[in-house]
């Protein structure tokens, strides 16, 4: 039986102590490695280049390069982590913008402390997840458009991909539900994000959530 590699985490919050407990807490996770800390936003990129983390847990507010502009310069620069953003920053129009620079979780630090282990293990496993009032902020942050023209074009099988994305589930996920290989799955992900004109899956996922994909009784194969 073969043992997944730990997932490689960068933390990027500028409170030492925050830094500390989270390294703390994340260090007895036998499937966790922190690997680095950075304490604003242009440490973070700088740091998630170099030591190609897995995921980058990202506070919003940090000093110089906020939490939001270190998100858009890692994509930028085509740096693989995902990012999972942790803050306290509580006002709900701060969701949607890192949402659309590619943040593929948004929590708060009230969370508790398992769940937070569990949505790192989630996001590396290409879930996006969201604590629920930022979910609902997405929401009706961008109201649907009019314009259903990239949901037409969608085949139905990259219809059914575009439903299990809305339900979180990661490509293996759906290659097992859709009884397809995951690199078939990958496939269909990339052709449906071109077709809806999004960035990525969490954006895909807002959309479907705004179209109604996958919340309306759809039927899916599983």
């Amino acid at each position: 039986m073969t043992t997944r590699d730990p997932i490689r985490v960068l933390i990027a919050d500028d409170h030492p102590v925050v830094r500390q407990g989270l390294r703390t807490f994340l260090g007895i996770q036998d499937d966790i490695d922190v690997v680095g800390e950075a304490a604003d936003g242009t440490s973070a990129v700088t740091l998630a280049e170099s030591l190609k983390p897995d995921i980058v847990l990202m506070d919003l507010k940090m000093p110089g390069a906020d939490g939001l502009a270190a998100l858009t310069e890692l994509r930028a620069r085509g740096v693989a982590a995902r990012v999972l953003i942790l803050t306290s920053v509580t006002e709900r129009a701060h969701v949607l913008p890192a949402v659309q620079a590619g943040a593929a979780g948004y929590l708060y630090k009230d969370v508790d402390p398992q769940a937070l282990v569990q949505a790192i293990r989630a996001v590396h496993d290409g879930h996006v997840l969201f604590a629920p009032d930022a979910a609902e902020a997405m929401v009706r942050a961008e109201p649907a458009s009019a314009d259903d023209r990239g949901l037409a074009a969608l085949t139905e099988r990259e219809r059914e991909v575009l439903v299990h994305i809305a339900r979180g589930r990661s490509n293996r996920e759906i290659a097992r539900a859709l009884v397809v290989s995951e690199k078939t799955v990958k496939t269909h992900v990339s052709n449906l994000l071109m077709k809806l004109g999004v960035q990525d899956r969490t954006q895909a996922a807002l959309y479907a959530v705004r179209h109604g994909v996958g919340t309306n009784g759809e039927a899916v194969r599983d």
